[in-house]
């Protein structure tokens, strides 16, 4: 059974940082690109980033890109997110989200995933940043 397990969130000032990690289980975790997607209040699921099954290539939305890094542990199953210079927009519940397809997924894809191209998403975890 695929399980992912977040952790790290919290409340934090704008302009702070956290770092969230996923614990990954149930699956070969380096055989998996994988993902951090986040739902505002009242919003969608927005993807957030990517990572390869190798983490040799990432991708961002555009609205964290230079402030959140995405990368992964492959010897300890986790992926993680650094989130630098935190605005109050940011304020969310973050998921991991495993893709449905092992291997290498196309970089078209990797930049505009669809919901649907993930199958597994942990329970979350929230991120709040408010002075």
């Amino acid at each position: 059974e695929v399980q992912l397990v977040e952790s790290g969130g919290g409340l934090v000032q704008p302009g702070g940082s956290l770092r969230l990690s996923c614990a990954a289980s149930g699956f070969t975790f380096s055989s998996y690109a994988m993902n951090w997607v986040r739902q505002a209040p009242g919003k969608g699921l927005e993807w957030v980033s990517g990572i390869r099954l190798d983490g040799a290539i990432t991708t961002y939305v555009d609205s964290v890109k230079g402030r959140f890094t995405i990368s992964r542990d492959n010897a300890k199953n986790t992926l993680y997110l650094q989130m630098n210079s935190l605005k109050p927009e940011d304020t969310a519940v973050y998921y991991c989200a495993k893709y449905k397809s092992s291997g290498g997924i196309p970089i078209a894809t990797m930049r505009n995933p669809k919901n649907s191209d993930f199958d597994s998403w942990g329970q979350g975890t929230q991120v709040t940043v408010s002075s």
